[in-house]
């Protein structure tokens, strides 16, 4: 499994009045990880819009094992949990600043057309990245 390591700033404005970074501040940082995720292949999510393409979400899953706080050095891992050439699962742990995952989860995305949301086949329409997530499920980098 290949991870994508993305470093995060905590801003003042992700936090409570308790200086814990809220709750659902952490699915931004897993969409900062997927896209970088999804840069680090080669692609981007600009090029399936321009064929009036997106990838929802359509299912979230979230552990939360310790708090982030302001001013913490943290980062989130990034992989691909499980493709099968129309649902994508992403996996994703945020680390803390000893390394230690504190948030993790999963987002099950797929793509559909932009006007209809009717869904596609992402090894049909996108055949390049089908085969670099098959790549991606095999070990190959």
């Amino acid at each position: 499994m290949n991870k994508v390591k993305t470093p995060i700033e905590v801003r003042y404005q992700e936090t409570d009045q308790m200086g814990v970074v809220y709750h659902a501040n952490y699915l931004i940082w897993f969409e900062i990880g997927r896209t970088k995720f999804i840069e680090h292949l080669g692609f981007n999510y600009n090029d399936m819009e321009k064929h009036h393409i997106v990838s929802p979400v359509v299912d979230a899953q979230i552990s939360f094992k310790k708090p982030i706080r302001y001013g913490e050095k943290t980062s989130v891992e990034t992989w691909l949990e499980q493709y099968d050439g129309v649902r994508t699962i992403y996996g994703y742990n945020i680390l803390n600043q000893e390394g230690d995952v504190a948030v993790s989860g999963t987002t099950k995305h797929v793509i559909v057309k932009k006007d209809s949301f009717r869904p596609l086949s992402l090894r049909k329409k996108f055949p390049d990245w089908h085969e670099a997530y098959i790549q991606q499920l095999n070990g190959v980098s």
